[in-house]
């Protein structure tokens, strides 16, 4: 790979001479704010550029990082915009664009997921991708592990902070098999790594990922296509297998629901029990388990 050159300088460069190698969807608030701190105070860091001739003989430029403070120049109104210039090949401008996104203090989880898998598709080792971005190389070694898998929606489970990377490596290190998986999150609950909310929501994927498949629909983009005879039947094989799993889920819940109500029913014919649960001012039972457990509903 390229060095930069040690020749780089700050120049005015105009702004429909820059060409956005890596472009990114923004949020509206902070571009907004980016734009009312660079109308008050001015630019305070330079954009940086790599220039390219072009046949007329002119100069163009690929911008490595600073999309927002360009599109921020244009909205004010501006034509120039400094630049520092620095001397780099194609590739070289791609990858230290990526890895400026990657390494901001809060890119979008799907944004950074999409410039590592860029990073690795040119062909650079988790280490190289680490130094890059600042990441850990584990780190970086269990995104791509989950990435060569096809792991969509774990791995965007993990980037968005709902499940911890060990407890997805775990459920993928499991594939399909439901007592591999319960086992694994076992062993994550009991190791302290899977408790509370990610535990729920290791779950959800988990449910999401055997109904729909590990590709993430939302989280990847979408290919436009013909809606053909097969694509209908796997739609409505896809629904079948969600409607079948919702029933299973009901079906569960019921038996759970009669064994806590054949469970109460015994225990409140207990007198004991039953003075014990007084003296503990817990005398009252929920409405929807007190209309099961008496038929008459109320209090113990």
């Amino acid at each position: 790979m390229n060095k930069v050159s040690g020749k780089s300088a700050i120049r005015m460069i105009p702004i429909d001479s820059i060409e956005i190698i890596n472009s990114r969807e923004r949020d509206s608030r902070v571009f907004e704010d980016i734009v009312d701190n660079i109308r008050a105070v001015g630019l305070k860091k330079p954009i940086k550029v790599t220039p390219r001739t072009i046949t007329d003989g002119g100069e163009r430029y690929l911008l490595v990082c600073g999309e927002g403070r360009v599109k921020a120049y244009q909205r004010l109104g501006e034509t120039v915009i400094p630049a520092l210039i620095v001397d780099v090949n194609d590739e070289d401008a791609l990858i230290m664009s990526l890895a400026e996104n990657i390494a901001r203090r809060w890119p979008r989880p799907l944004e950074r997921l999409g410039g590592i898998r860029r990073l690795y598709e040119q062909g650079y080792s988790s280490r190289a991708i680490s130094e890059k971005t600042g990441l850990t190389q584990d780190h970086i070694q269990g995104i791509l592990h989950l990435f060569r898998h096809g792991e969509e929606r774990l791995l965007v489970a993990v980037e968005m902070g709902r499940i911890p990377l060990s407890a997805a490596l775990a459920i993928a290190g499991a594939g399909n098999d439901d007592t591999a998986i319960e086992s694994a999150l076992q062993d994550a609950y009991e190791s302290g790594k899977l408790r509370g909310r990610p535990l729920l929501e290791a779950r959800r994927v988990i449910e999401r990922r055997k109904i729909m498949g590990r590709k993430d629909k939302h989280g990847t983009p979408k290919k436009n296509g013909d809606v053909t005879t097969s694509s209908l039947i796997r739609a409505y094989q896809n629904e079948v297998e969600r409607q079948k799993a919702m029933i299973r889920k009901a079906e569960f819940t019921q038996q759970r629901l009669i064994f806590v109500v054949g469970a109460l029913r015994q225990l409140l014919s207990d007198e004991n029990f039953v003075n014990l649960l007084r003296a503990e001012d817990l005398a009252t039972l929920p409405k929807y388990l007190a209309d099961r457990v008496w038929s008459s509903g109320g209090a113990i």
